[in-house]
């Protein structure tokens, strides 16, 4: 089979992604091309519009996660509860919304060693903020978003159904908490670098800066953490089932891609 995808966000010259999914098409004998196309927010639709048949999908980073849910056709329960979507595929009816952050999260964690998390705090409120929040909306989890705008909040509030959720403003202290993630923009958790305490676990979803401040910190503090390529990697090996339409073994092709994607970072 011969598919032809791309990652679409702005900026994007810095994406992994080529790099994973094309290493991947490689392991699973697949004839195809996924590049990264520079597209601002308001552009999308414009650019979706003007595709020929031959497109198969898409993955959407900032700031485009929110945006593309108007320009598709189906949008699926995940990324309704989100509110966002990170993955774009071509169908009948044309275009459907996924959101693979979901389990990525989870996976990643799994991967790791880790599973079980009763109290969580989220640094952020955009949408993997949000996705973070319904990879771990189950019954008796706490979780508490520290984060810049308040206009967020009913988003962040509709992505737990399950959860309890609370809201600090920005600055606050970081509670102590079995999990820890940061899903704010580079460089804006830094200022909490210089007196983080390695309690439980961090997931830092960035992967640029690499490492991140915050992470630097944890780790020579002694924490356990989950970096943002992992995530890449878990979130992007369900884009590729959904791209390429088949099943594949997440377990043993992870670790491939996560080489792939260090020695992208260090080329």
């Amino acid at each position: 089979m011969t598919i032809r995808c791309a990652v679409l966000g702005s900026p994007i010259s810095h994406s992994l992604s080529p790099a994973l999914h094309m290493r991947a098409y490689r392991e699973l004998g697949i004839q195809g091309s996924y590049t990264a196309i520079d597209v601002p927010s308001g552009h999308l639709e414009k650019f979706i519009s003007a595709l020929d048949e031959s497109w198969t999908g898409f993955s959407l980073t900032m700031p485009l996660k929110e945006e593309v849910l108007a320009i598709a056709s189906d949008v699926s329960s995940l990324a309704q509860q989100t509110n966002s979507a990170n993955t774009l595929i071509r169908n009948r009816r044309g275009w459907q919304a996924e959101s693979t952050d979901v389990p990525g999260f989870v996976d990643a964690l799994s991967a790791a060693g880790f599973s079980k998390f009763s109290t969580i705090a989220i640094l952020g409120s955009g949408a993997t903020a949000r996705s973070a929040v319904a990879a771990f909306d189950n019954a008796g989890v706490a979780i508490t978003v520290i984060h810049r705008s308040s206009q967020r909040e009913p988003h962040m509030a509709a992505a737990a159904k399950k959860a309890n959720l609370n809201f600090l403003p920005w600055g606050s202290k970081i509670p102590d908490v079995d999990l820890l993630i940061n899903t704010t923009p580079s460089r804006v958790a830094d200022v909490y670098a210089s007196n983080v305490v390695a309690h439980g676990v961090f997931f830092e979803a960035l992967y640029n800066p690499w490492p991140t401040k915050l992470l630097a910190s944890w780790r020579q503090n002694g924490g356990e953490s989950v970096d943002g390529l992992d995530l890449l990697v878990h979130q992007g090996l369900y884009q590729i089932e959904l791209m390429t339409g088949q099943v594949i073994d997440h377990k043993n092709l992870w670790p491939i891609l996560r080489l792939a994607g260090l020695e992208a970072m260090n080329k």
